[in-house]
């Protein structure tokens, strides 16, 4: 199978070198910053399930690009997905499929809008990867999970494919015939966790740990999944148990990439795909969720203090 990655951040080139080692011939659009560098050490990655040092083919954003692939993996942050498309768009063949990791759903609206939703795969993962000073991969813990699934039926067999090349690397990896609900399932978790972290600047251990904290995180995971059960997609007694295992253990240091993010004083956060989307959908049911408006809120504001300094 011919590969490309958009980027060779934390996530795709993570996933990027995994292919690689599973035998597939995988390339990866970066900008020309990012090629020196790759050409000069290589793509790094430290990994308790395998560490990956070593060469990888680059491709330069912005040059004329005469191959051909089968598939495009898409790893971006949400407030990027404008950008990607439109590189995307003179590099997605007639039969090439794309396979976004992202998180929420507005992301696959605007890519079904751009391309088709029988050229969309479905993709979840629940690993903590970063990408350090050097352009090396951290990849946080031993957690690796990766479902993929087709959500056309013209485009079962490549998604199939995929699967079968990821299955050959460690870590969990699955094959969804309802990848429409495993994208809802993470969404109402990731926005639940997202909600508290991110308005408490605490993990999970420590939000449970004060007088309130536990009635807060369950009030967060009544909003998302009753957002999730109106549209369609009531979460199964499996994915609330891993919910509530992730979200309610006394013991969890999880916290959300985006409290992360805030920690680190990044400038953007994907508030408006992970918590925003959330609340708009909520709107058009009906819905009223108060905790996730006042974390919005709370996001929003972080960004505009972030843009003014």
């Amino acid at each position: 199978m011919k590969i490309l990655v958009l980027g060779a951040g934390a996530m795709g080139g993570y996933y990027g070198a995994r292919l690689i080692e599973a035998g597939q011939d995988v390339s990866f659009l970066v900008r020309e910053r990012r090629a020196r560098q790759l050409q000069q050490e290589g793509l790094v990655i430290d990994s308790a399930l395998g560490n990956f040092a070593g060469p990888v083919k680059t491709l330069v954003s912005g040059t004329a690009i005469a191959a051909e692939f089968d598939l495009i993996l898409l790893a971006c942050k949400s407030y990027d997905l404008d950008g990607a498309i439109e590189t995307l768009k003179p590099l997605t063949g007639q039969n090439t499929v794309i396979l976004p990791i992202l998180n929420g759903l507005s992301t696959y609206d605007s890519l079904d809008a751009t391309f088709g939703r029988d050229r969309i795969l479905g993709g979840v993962s629940y690993i903590a990867t970063t990408l350090d000073k050097n352009g090396h991969i951290q990849h946080q813990g031993s957690n690796d999970s990766l479902s993929v699934g087709a959500r056309a039926s013209s485009s079962e067999n490549i998604a199939r494919a995929f699967h079968a090349a990821i299955a050959r690397t460690p870590g969990l990896r699955q094959f969804s015939d309802n990848i429409d609900q495993a994208l809802w399932n993470k969404w109402a978790m990731i926005a639940a966790g997202a909600a508290v972290t991110c308005l408490m600047r605490g993990n999970i251990g420590q939000i449970l740990a004060t007088a309130e904290g536990e009635s807060l995180v369950r009030q967060a995971i009544t909003e998302t999944t009753s957002v999730a059960g109106g549209s369609g997609y009531p979460l199964p007694q499996v994915a609330l148990d891993q919910m509530h295992k992730l979200l309610l253990s006394p013991a969890s240091t999880w916290e959300a990439s985006m409290a992360r993010d805030i920690a680190a004083g990044m400038a953007r956060l994907e508030a408006d795909a992970i918590i925003g989307d959330m609340l708009t959908r909520a709107r058009q049911l009906g819905i009223e969720l108060p905790l996730l408006r006042a974390a919005y809120c709370h996001l929003q504001v972080y960004e505009l203090r972030q843009a003014a300094n």
